[in-house]
């Protein structure tokens, strides 16, 4: 194979097609019609001597031949991608750009309004595009299309860049005149009716079965360690409304301490420890490789952790 007639385009279709394993999709990623996008995969079949994916009862599956050639061939547009980078400087003051965020509710409710306050005074014209975690995937966030996801991850591809945030600690939240607070421990905890906040991540959530403590999370895998497990009633992915049900139908929400601490000076409210002990958890931003050496992520990553140190 002669290198000086490889097209580079054919090396970019050929890395989204190994990532979305499926000619319709590569041609949106790529924003070209899917009959060209087929004609790139029999160029790559030319190419390389090989089908690159093949027809299974499971989808299009790449071939030997190509699940080799895929980190080869990411490195390579990787390396590009950032010698091509442009080198002018950013300015904050004066700059439109919008930086796309996905962040979790609990990112959203604690992190963002800190964020927005100070970019007001520094960057009055940048704007920022908030998505939830069900608005995109990892391929989304691998390939540029959002600048950075802002959530609890249990398990990252190895390629993002990421940050930690802070680790948070839980507090639990209820109205002001719940039975519970007046004599609270663990037994007034248990005899509680609960609400859920799901641990949310990437892609579409599924239902919740409370008998299932592995998928309830940090706050009942807790319980089940001292061999307990709480009455919960309502299920919900949203810190917002899981407050506002602890206010109005005498439910105990356990939530992160900075959620929580948003009401610790409302009067309708009373804030607690838990009665047990609650592993803390970890707050990430993570990003692609393809932005590490951009100028305005640069700067846009220091803003977010500057956020972060003071909330």
């Amino acid at each position: 194979m002669n290198i000086n007639k490889i097209d580079l385009n054919l090396l970019i279709y050929l890395d989204v097609l190994l990532r979305e394993k499926n000619v319709t999709r590569a041609a949106n990623q790529l924003n070209i019609t899917q009959p060209a996008m087929s004609n790139g995969l029999k160029r790559l079949r030319n190419l390389f001597n090989d089908p690159i994916l093949v027809r299974t009862s499971d989808g299009m599956v790449p071939t030997e031949r190509s699940q080799a050639l895929a980190p080869v061939i990411r490195k390579i547009l990787l390396e590009l991608e950032e010698a091509l980078q442009s080198e002018d400087n950013f300015n904050p003051a004066t700059s439109d750009r919008v930086f796309r965020l996905m962040a979790s509710d609990y990112a959203a409710s604690t992190l963002v309004p800190k964020l927005l306050s100070n970019l007001s005074k520094i960057a009055p014209n940048v704007s920022i595009d908030i998505m939830t975690p069900s608005d995109i995937n990892f391929h989304d966030v691998e390939a540029g299309k959002v600048d950075m996801a802002i959530n609890r991850f249990e398990e990252l591809p190895q390629s993002f860049h990421q940050k930690t945030l802070w680790h948070d600690s839980f507090t639990c939240l209820m109205a002001s005149d719940n039975p519970t607070s007046k004599r609270f421990g663990l037994q007034s905890y248990l005899r509680g009716k609960h609400i859920w906040v799901s641990k949310t991540g990437f892609g579409v959530g599924v239902g919740m079965d409370p008998k299932d403590v592995q998928k309830l999370g940090w706050v009942d895998e807790a319980l089940a360690k001292i061999g307990e497990k709480r009455d919960i009633r309502v299920f919900t992915r949203n810190y917002n409304v899981a407050i506002q049900l602890a206010l109005e139908d005498q439910l105990i929400a356990t939530l992160p301490s900075k959620a929580a601490a948003r009401f610790v000076n409302a009067p309708r409210f009373t804030l607690l420890d838990p009665p047990f002990e609650i592993p803390k958890i970890e707050l990430k931003m993570i990003w692609s490789p393809l932005l590490h050496h951009d100028a305005s992520h640069i700067w846009f990553r220091q803003k977010v952790l500057e956020a972060a140190h003071e909330c």
